[in-house]
């Protein structure tokens, strides 16, 4: 049974920056998000769902400046300076992508197996008016990404989806694109609509239809690998 892209998640440095790059970007305004109290930080939402990509959004997130630090470093290196600096100098990016499964630890072993530090499984979750979303998710002790963010984060979800409410934006994914997996990681994985090919950079090539054409957003040149 094939994996599916839940989201993608495009990182600013505040979250209104994040709402502006949208509007610019995208050609429309993010919907609602909330607050993460586990990780510090807050997002805008998005649907992008398409026929290859049911249920699938963009997310939009950033540190949040009013909450507390969180315990632990923050998921999707969101922690990491030269990130931080990258964000307030060139603007929101996207990073990373989130794929849903419904055998989150059978995954999490075979990555290992792989030689892959994907972290431990994490309970997560935040309000929403239409009442409480859940979810496990893998994140590593030091919140870094893999594969410079090819390497996706296995998400779980416990009941309700996040999409199940978010109204049709006009912005849809058509394709998606990941350098840098290794064979063996891809078929484990085995992404729905997702080409794996050679090379590294960029990580992640998502190519998207939107009100104002077609938009291809790339992720940055990836660090050293982490291990």
């Amino acid at each position: 049974m094939a994996n599916e892209v839940d989201h993608l998640i495009v990182a600013a440095a505040s979250l209104d920056d994040g709402v502006r790059w949208c509007e610019s970007t995208l050609g429309v305004t993010p919907g609602p998000g909330g607050r993460h109290p586990l990780m510090g930080t807050h997002n805008r939402l998005l649907s992008i769902a398409g026929d290859a990509y049911p249920a699938c959004y963009l997310e939009i997130i950033a540190v949040d400046p009013e909450a507390p630090p969180p315990a632990r470093r923050r998921w999707f290196g969101l922690d990491d300076g030269a990130l931080q600096a990258r964000l307030r100098s060139e603007g929101p990016q996207l990073l990373h992508l989130v794929v849903r499964t419904t055998l989150l630890d059978m995954h999490r072993w075979g990555l290992i197996a792989l030689g892959q530090r994907v972290g431990e499984p994490l309970a997560a979750g935040r309000e929403t008016p239409e009442g409480p979303l859940r979810w496990r998710i893998l994140v590593r002790d030091d919140g870094a990404l893999l594969a410079g963010g090819a390497l996706p984060t296995l998400i779980e979800w416990q009941g309700r989806h996040p999409a199940a409410s978010m109204p049709a934006s006009g912005v849809v994914l058509e394709s998606l694109q990941l350098h840098g997996l290794s064979v063996p990681v891809g078929e484990l994985l085995r992404l729905r609509g997702v080409a794996c090919v050679p090379g590294t950079a960029p990580a992640i090539v998502a190519t998207l239809r939107t009100p104002i054409g077609a938009v291809t957003l790339r992720t940055p040149e990836p660090p050293p690998e982490v291990r």
